[in-house]
């Protein structure tokens, strides 16, 4: 059982199979965050990005620029990196927005 789950994963090690467990547990919460919006958007009859968004997108990010490092793939760390800085402005906006009003 254990080899033929290696081999669907391609991995060889525990290690390399619990790095793709922290890999998909970090893209579904960053799938997650479209499920959030888009139940939001229906909600509100209009387009809708709630904060919710936001936190799963950097919770999915952080998640999956630390599995980018492990697999040392300098597109997906590069990509991952940049949007935690977008993610993280936002968020930093929307505090800056309540606060003024």
């Amino acid at each position: 059982m254990t080899d033929a789950v290696f081999a669907f994963l391609h991995v060889q090690s525990w290690t390399e199979f619990w790095w793709v467990v922290i890999g998909l547990v970090g893209q579904l919460l960053f799938t997650g965050r479209f499920l959030v919006q888009w139940l939001a958007s229906e909600r509100a009859r209009r387009s809708v990005v709630p904060v919710m968004f936001w936190w799963f997108s950097i919770g999915g990010g952080l998640i999956l620029l630390a599995y980018a490092i492990y697999r040392k793939d300098p597109v997906f760390i590069l990509g991952q990196s940049m949007g935690l800085l977008i993610y993280v402005r936002n968020l930093w906006l929307i505090r800056a927005e309540r606060r003024a009003a």
